[in-house]
């Protein structure tokens, strides 16, 4: 078994690990801080990487919800601080507006109508309140359908209730943890929103949270009941529409265009006053926005770790000279260049990878915390660590390259003299 072992693995590379691994105990702080540079430079890079990973897996698993045969129309918004030239190209969209749509889009879909009623909504029962960042929608019975929402607890207004704008509300499950404190059941229990009081018939299954911010802090309410209680001039509507079939998105949208550029009365020629916007569209758009991120994250960790690598090389250089007097003796009882090279290299290795290995894990926590915080799962990057270890051999070979030719190009004698 000894010489099979000795066989898979050279005894001259254990001798070296050996060496290298005295050499470290013997110059342990500055081993310590050398190690915590690549370790950092490791962490930068590895932690951001999963961070955005974790940011593309909650939006691609929240939109998917949605499904990519959805798409809604709503008002375009100002870009850029740009100017238009058309005085109706901002023009809100009205309630009639969008009822005249649903009445004339025959393509075979589910179609629902919301407005954004408030984003500072304070919620009230019993004496009890929450914070005011609630953001109120008032939406139609096909809602919840279109926009991928999740009945939890409860049921959905039924065709009367948003009809007749009822005084009934469906609660996030934030919103409903927040007042109720996670005790008893809420469905049947009577708030205060604004001015209004209403009945709760349901609460949503959870969203998680994105960037820090909660996406479960929603209340929504019947939409002709918003457009009472909740009234304000110029107020906009967005329109959903989710199709049968995603094959048949590209016609549907073709034919949601020509629509409602016959009900705002566009010009023949003239860019639409409207915003079509897919839902996988989104989710493209920001798995592209991510994409920039990670070159750029990649390009911030390089940087941290060319210091680590000048850091590295400065530290066996120093170890070379103080060694010197070592290595005069090794080449004097028959060690060669290439295994007094091979020596420094293996420690340089060792120091990279125990780096290397500490801020992997730091960066997969740090990734995983964020992940945690925006309500996404579990990740464990191996792309990640498999370009973290990698790195750190890179690291360790540019570093130890010189100092080890340095200590292999020393003349015995003169090393020998060396005090």
């Amino acid at each position: 078994m000894k010489n099979l072992s000795s066989r898979i693995i050279n005894p001259v590379v254990i001798e070296n690990m050996r060496i290298a691994l005295h050499s470290i105990r013997s110059h342990l702080l500055r081993t310590i801080l050398t190690v915590m540079i690549i370790a950092f430079g490791i962490m930068a890079l590895v932690g951001i990487l999963t961070s955005i990973d974790a940011v593309r897996y909650f939006f691609v698993e929240n939109f998917t919800r949605m499904g990519s045969n959805t798409f809604t129309i709503r008002n375009m918004t100002m870009q850029g601080g740009g100017e238009h030239h058309r005085s109706d190209f901002l023009k809100k969209i009205t309630y009639d507006e969008a009822l005249e749509f649903r009445r004339n889009f025959t393509f075979p879909s589910v179609t629902s109508i919301s407005t954004f009623a408030s984003g500072s909504a304070t919620a009230r029962f019993e004496g009890k309140k929450t914070h005011p960042n609630n953001r109120v929608w008032g939406a139609d019975e096909n809602y919840l359908a279109t926009s991928g929402e999740i009945i939890q607890e409860g049921r959905n207004f039924t065709p009367a209730e948003a009809f007749y704008g009822n005084h009934v509300a469906i609660l996030g499950e934030a919103v409903a943890d927040e007042l109720f404190e996670k005790k008893g059941n809420p469905i049947g229990k009577v708030i205060g929103v604004g001015s209004g009081r209403y009945v709760v018939i349901g609460v949503l299954k959870s969203k998680g949270s994105s960037i820090g911010f909660s996406n479960d802090r929603t209340i929504i309410l019947p939409l002709m009941n918003v457009r009472q209680t909740f009234a304000k001039p110029n107020q906009s509507y967005s329109i959903n529409v989710m199709t049968s079939q995603t094959t048949s998105m590209s016609a549907a949208i073709g034919e949601a265009t020509g629509i409602f550029r016959t009900i705002r009365k566009v010009p023949l020629g003239e860019q639409d006053n409207f915003a079509i916007i897919r839902s996988d569209t989104f989710v493209e758009m920001m798995i592209q926005n991510t994409r920039m991120i990670s070159i750029a994250a990649t390009f911030i960790g390089m940087i941290t770790l060319v210091g680590a690598a000048i850091g590295l090389m400065n530290i066996m250089l120093v170890s070379v000279t103080e060694r010197t007097r070592e290595i005069g003796i090794r080449k004097a009882i028959g060690a060669n260049k290439r295994t007094i090279r091979n020596q420094f290299l293996a420690e340089a290795v060792v120091i990279a990878q125990i780096g290397g290995a500490l801020g992997i894990v730091m960066g997969i926590a740090i990734g995983n915390v964020v992940s945690y915080l925006i309500g996404s799962s579990f990740i464990i990057p191996w792309p990640w660590i498999i370009l973290g270890v990698t790195l750190c051999f890179i690291v360790a070979m540019a570093s130890g390259i010189l100092p080890a030719r340095k200590a292999a190009n020393l003349d015995p004698i003169e090393a020998l003299r060396y005090e």
